[in-house]
């Protein structure tokens, strides 16, 4: 009998670098639309809810027809982390083989893929079904994956000014000043409708319980990409806003309806993923007064992208050296 293979393991600092040279929304792009049509398989999410410290963690996993390695992660969030000094997602994510099902590869990434997948998808969302004249962009929550987020949009949008709102107001402070750097021009605002109300594109990346924003926040035209309702006891939106948006779109509809901000829309809403807009399947946005509304969940497919792309990219810059 063969030896099993030793699973190559790599560290943050390793896929910090390799990430650096991806473009990671082409990734998405070919992720969300693997998904819609068909070639995916993804298992039902797994969750651990922690309440004394607050946290969570979720266990994912999916394979594509025809490709060499499949994806399990366990993506964790504890949210009292900072005050310990420490970030408050974290993580690891494991490339099987998709022959045998031995470990190929262990990135041991401390949550670093999953946020850079998480922006990365807003900034998709946002490319495919945000105004192209868009000037404002409005963020709620200050954390890593609002950092992640403005970073990533600036590549795909237009717009240069941003409204930012927390419930801290000194990390508020802190993000305004690094969008500055990114180059926007940043203000911040006293409250998430004031924040919204100035904006075409509002990206809510808070892990909230109750609403934040209401249909009367919106302007016609705008774009929400909402990112922090990824398990069913958070939310962001209130029910009149999603009743009120045009377009509802998703990574995936059946996710959506039991873990993002979608499961509160009416029973009869029309939803279409984002994967089917990128293919040609749907439109998406279909007026420039339409409000649309992406609601991200999360697919274990994006892991499965970027980890590949990332190892992929490590093995390249050793195998090439000399």
């Amino acid at each position: 009998m063969s030896e099993a293979k030793e699973a190559r393991i790599l560290r943050r600092p390793q896929i910090e670098a390799a990430l650096a040279g991806l473009d990671l929304v082409a990734l998405m792009e070919r992720a969300f639309t693997g998904y819609s049509e068909g070639r995916a398989r993804v298992s039902a999410v797994g969750e651990l809810l922690f309440e004394r410290p607050p946290g969570e963690a979720h266990i994912k996993a999916a394979s594509v027809a025809g490709e060499p390695l499949f994806v399990v992660k366990v993506a964790t969030g504890f949210y009292e982390n900072p005050r310990r000094g420490l970030p408050s997602s974290s993580g690891v994510v494991i490339l099987f083989d998709a022959a045998t099902g031995e470990p190929d590869t262990i990135l041991l990434d401390h949550g670093l893929l999953t946020d850079a997948r998480t922006a990365a998808a807003g900034a998709t969302a946002a490319k495919w079904l945000a105004r192209q004249d868009a000037t404002v962009i409005a963020v709620l929550g200050a954390g890593v994956q609002a950092r992640l987020q403005l970073a990533a949009l600036r590549d795909v949008v237009a717009a240069r000014e941003v409204r930012v709102w927390s419930r801290r107001p000194e990390a508020a402070e802190q993000l305004a000043a690094y969008a500055a750097e990114l180059g926007f021009v940043a203000r911040v605002s006293r409250s998430p409708g004031e924040a919204a109300r100035a904006a075409q594109i509002v990206v809510t990346a808070t892990p909230a319980a109750s609403p934040l924003l209401t249909a009367a926040d919106i302007q016609a035209g705008a774009h929400i990409t909402a990112v922090g309702a990824d398990a069913p006891h958070k939310a962001e939106l209130a029910a009149d806003l999603i009743r009120r948006a045009d377009r509802l779109a998703t990574d995936s509809r059946a996710q959506a309806r039991q873990r993002g901000e979608l499961r509160r829309a009416p029973a009869d809403s029309a939803m279409v993923e984002l994967g089917e807009v990128i293919a040609g399947l749907e439109p998406g946005r279909r007026a420039a007064g339409d409000i649309t509304l992406c609601d991200l969940t999360g697919l274990a497919t994006q892991d499965l992208e970027i980890a590949r792309a990332v190892a992929g990219a490590i093995a390249c810059s050793a195998g090439c050296a000399g």
